[in-house]
């Protein structure tokens, strides 16, 4: 038996995916405030934001947002987005090209004898860097994209991780475009 070409397609049914958003905005008290009131009064998710000031001399911000739905609610989310007073421009990072994530976090890990070297052992082939040792912790910091920041924190977590911040991802396109 064939679905029926008139069937409604279901959203439930359409894979979730994650996309990284590029927001060019005005540099201004409320901006940000606009944007993340789109996206909770519609009950979108974000799980990574980022800004910070590209050009001060035309006071323009970026906002790098991670998150995540259907296909068409990722659609609605950019025509949402591009509505708005001020912003400049939407890019989808996801969907026009390669591009480079990264994200930074600091994870602090307790532990003495045997689970202290295991620490740096681990901390070493993941490149993290030690910024503070005590007798009985470590603060590591490390770059990467999220699945190795994942993976060492999951690692981390067994021989005493404390505590961890994470800036959230920041992107930018390969190649020549800007912006």
């Amino acid at each position: 038996m064939t679905a029926s070409p008139y069937s409604i397609n279901d959203s439930a049914t359409q894979a979730i995916e994650r996309h990284t958003l590029a927001i060019k905005v005005d540099n201004e008290p409320g901006v940000l405030a606009r944007v993340i009131g789109l996206f909770s009064g519609r009950g979108y998710n974000i799980e990574s934001l980022t800004v910070s000031e590209i050009d001060a001399e035309n006071h323009q911000s970026r906002i790098t947002i991670v998150t995540t739905g259907t296909a068409m609610v990722i659609e609605q989310i950019k025509a949402q987005l591009e509505r708005l007073i001020p912003v400049h421009g939407v890019r989808d990072l996801t969907i026009e090209g390669p591009h480079v994530e990264r994200e930074l976090a600091l994870i602090k890990v307790s532990g003495v004898g045997e689970k202290r070297v295991e620490s740096l052992r681990i901390a070493e082939l993941f490149r993290a860097r030690v910024l503070d040792a005590a007798l009985d912790s470590f603060v590591f910091e490390m770059t990467g994209n999220t699945d190795k920041l994942n993976a060492f924190i999951d690692l981390m977590v067994p021989l005493g991780l404390v505590d961890v911040s994470r800036t959230g991802i920041v992107a930018i396109s390969r190649g020549n475009k800007s912006f």
